[in-house]
């Protein structure tokens, strides 16, 4: 593999954590290989791994960006993220009002309602 995929690992696991690349890279199949590669190099180990912003920023700006597009499957996984890249729940409030404003409120509004559920379930899991 490429110098930048294995940068791209490395940000991926410190962002999303080993247990979710773990199960990631253990239900890649040959017809996936291409895609993963891509996304391993191009999300994470070039816009993920830069240092232009914070990492915090980038979290803010990526849910942002996914709640207005309204690609709401990975919204779960960047909420936990949060915990990784210290954007708060104020944070993310933040963005996802400028969602409303800029984007539509059903956008924002859905995706704060995926937020509010992903942050209960981080609850539930760290008072086990």
């Amino acid at each position: 593999m490429s110098d930048r995929f294995d940068t791209g690992m490395k940000t991926r696991r410190e962002v999303l954590g080993d247990a979710h690349v773990d199960r990631a890279e253990a239900n890649k199949t040959d017809f996936d290989l291409a895609f993963q590669t891509l996304i391993t190099e191009g999300a994470w180990g070039t816009v993920w791994s830069s240092d232009g912003i914070s990492r915090r920023e980038r979290s803010m700006i990526t849910l942002a960006l996914l709640a207005a597009t309204g690609n709401f499957d990975e919204i779960p996984m960047h909420i936990r993220a949060t915990a990784r890249t210290g954007a708060s729940k104020r944070d993310v409030l933040e963005a996802f009002q400028h969602v409303a404003i800029y984007a539509g409120v059903p956008r924002a509004n859905h995706a704060l309602k995926l937020a509010k559920a992903t942050y209960a379930e981080m609850e539930a899991a760290s008072d086990d």
